[in-house]
């Protein structure tokens, strides 16, 4: 973990993909901004949506597709604004928090960023392991405990970089969306009664608790501030003309990918409604239920076969994005940085842990109650993640010309009343249930402090930002402003370590220190014997390794003496990167010459990351040679 001192938005990736190369055909250009949103899309159609979907087509038909179409039309809005705080702006939602709310209040919304996805990362994790028990047939305690191991896949998928990143996470969507396009194939809906599910209706009390539900799962608090960043990932021209191009193209890229997400959720629910409800199966509302009926009547092996693989792929792309987005929370609130698989490995022990525990306590039939437990934490989030965006993409004083219109501003607000109150209304109703069954007088009191606090930061989020007190005020650049350059102080190094391996390599990491100093610098060089004995032994060490490299690097110090210069040896033992610096540090060193191996993805797990570690350990300029 180290502070993070710039404030670049997923910084690894930022302004990776060149959307301004002339050389390019237009219509590359044109596809380079596609991507982001299909990231996002994906938590439109995580395991946590499944559940609402099937209910509601179970229960009541194809009655209540309009729902789904208005909440995918809230969540266009809502991302359609977040990206426009990241192109215009160039801040992320946590970054824009920072910058306006006192300190506080961004611990208090950084702690409920940070609930909202490990409750997202739990849906996931049920999701993922139901998916893998129906597809294989192994417990669901192992199916939990198999989702660990997407670590891994996520470590991979950020060394190959930011596109390969979107093209897997597009690839899952396809297998989702053609595992439904299939199903509905074999259910054979009656396409006329599924149209009139496009008529606003809502036929009793129950449907309208579904539909909120419905409505209460779409919108994901991690999503609008993952997009704001991601936008970032794209170089744009930071002319009036380029930040509208991206704005409309962005807004492009959010319709397409979010209206395949309305697609997979629609589908759900009318297989939902042309399996279940046509046949009197109007209490089907758990994943488990809907996967075994399937197969009975649709007649079919292949039908609830592909509902699992859509199961898992919908729980796996989720997982990826969830951590980029805790990556994005953290930093922007924090300003802190850990590396993403320990983060990865983090969120995902904090979802496993109360998975395992209600397997282990209660049996696999209550795994259901945890997917609703995590659509409520959900819900809870939402308007502190909400309400300060509308807030940030009005303010003309940070978004000059591209401030959002009072039409759309009034829009944004009344969708947020709308999912606010909605959201409200479904936790209140779970909140109510558990007053008149439990008698836990603790659990009680701790709601009513939970609800109290709950409105407080309600109403402080949403004023806070009007009363422009103690608002630090920024000013939207295309460039920053230029300054004349004083006199420019050029660094002399008196002493230049060189960190050696003893290959062919060598020759070209001393050519670019010696570059680095001059007739009166010194040189330190350094190696690290890294022979079983030298691991156990430390300087106790006299195996042949060792002596060959003591040899070889004083044969490397006299050869430098022999041109003028003045040299030393110094060897270490051991562990590789932790010698290296400590010697550094021990040599007085100024700067240090480091060779970078060039190891990617699963190769740095086996030889590991001695630039990483070494750049983060010293105080000392750094410079790094590829070889």
């Amino acid at each position: 973990m180290n502070r993070k001192i710039d404030d670049i938005s997923l910084s690894e990736v930022h302004e990776s993909v060149d959307t301004t190369a002339a050389y390019r055909p237009l219509w590359r250009r044109i596809l380079s901004f596609f991507g982001p949103a299909y990231l996002v899309s994906v938590g439109y159609m995580d395991p946590g949506n499944w559940a609402t979907d099937l209910a509601g087509g179970s229960q009541f038909g194809y009655t209540l597709i309009w729902v789904l179409l208005m909440s995918n039309l809230m969540a266009l809005l809502l991302q359609s604004l977040s990206a426009r705080l990241g192109i215009v702006r160039r801040r992320d939602l946590a970054q824009a928090n920072r910058e306006t709310y006192p300190k506080s209040i961004n611990f208090a919304l950084y702690i409920l960023a940070e609930i909202a996805i490990a409750a997202t990362d739990l849906a996931e994790v049920i999701g993922m392991a139901i998916g893998i028990q129906l597809l294989t047939g192994v417990p669901l305690l192992w199916g939990v405990l198999i989702t660990v191991l997407d670590t891994f896949l996520l470590l991979l998928l950020q060394r190959l970089g930011m596109r390969k990143m979107e093209a897997f996470i597009i690839g899952l969507v396809f297998i989702i969306g053609m595992s439904f396009l299939i199903e509905i194939i074999l259910a054979k809906p009656d396409l006329a009664e599924v149209a009139t599910g496009f008529v606003p209706h809502i036929p009793n009390d129950t449907a309208l608790y579904i539909a909120i539900g419905i409505i209460g799962a779409t919108v994901m608090p991690h999503n609008l501030y993952l997009h704001s960043a991601l936008v970032q990932t794209r170089k744009i021209k930071r002319d009036r003309h380029g930040i509208k191009r991206a704005l409309k193209l962005n807004f492009l890229d959010s319709a397409i990918a979010l209206n395949l997400a309305f697609f997979v959720n629609a589908a759900i629910l009318v297989l939902a409604a042309t399996v279940f409800f046509k046949t009197g199966r109007t209490d089907v509302a758990q994943i488990k239920d809907a996967h075994h009926l399937l197969d009975q009547l649709l007649g079919s092996k292949l039908a609830p076969a592909l509902f699992a693989i859509a199961l898992i792929a919908a729980g796996q792309s989720s997982t990826v994005t969830g951590t980029l987005a805790g990556q994005v929370v953290m930093e922007g609130y924090l300003r802190l940085r850990i590396n993403p698989w320990v983060r990865r490995l983090l969120t995902r022990l904090i979802a496993i842990i109360p998975a395992v525990i209600v397997i282990l306590i209660k049996g696999e039939k209550d795994i259901d109650s945890l997917l609703i437990l995590s659509q409520v934490i959900l819900s809870l989030q939402l308007g502190f993640a909400v309400i300060p965006l509308i807030h940030f993409v009005s303010d003309k004083n940070t978004m000059g010309s591209f401030a959002i219109k009072p039409l759309v501003q009034v829009a944004a607000w009344m969708v947020t009343a709308v999912l606010v109150y909605l959201n409200i209304r479904m936790v209140t109703g779970q909140a109510a249930v558990y007053f008149i069954t439990s008698g836990n007088i603790f659990w009680k009191i701790m709601i009513i402090l939970g609800a109290i606090i709950f409105t407080v930061l309600l109403i402080i989020s949403v004023i806070y930002p009007l009363l422009k007190r103690r608002r630090r005020p920024i000013r939207i650049q295309l460039h920053p402003d230029a300054t004349s350059l004083q006199t420019l102080a050029v660094p002399v190094y008196k002493r230049i370590a060189v960190a050696l391996d003893f290959s062919e390599n060598d020759q070209k990491l001393l050519s670019h220190a010696l570059g680095q100093g001059n007739k009166e610098t010194s040189y330190t060089l350094i190696h690290v014997v890294e022979s079983v004995s030298a691991r156990i032994y430390d300087d106790d060490s006299d195996d042949m390794e060792t002596m060959k490299d003591k040899e070889h690097l004083e044969f490397y110090a006299q050869q430098l003496k022999e041109k003028g210069w003045e040299a030393e040896a110094r060897v270490g033992f051991g562990n590789r990167a932790k010698e290296i610096v400590r010697l550094v540090k021990k040599s007085n060193a100024g700067m240090l010459v480091i060779g970078a191996h060039g190891h990617t993805g699963i190769k740095d797990l086996i030889y590991g990351q001695t630039v990483n570690t070494v750049r983060h350990e010293l105080k000392i300029p750094v410079l790094v040679v590829n070889i």
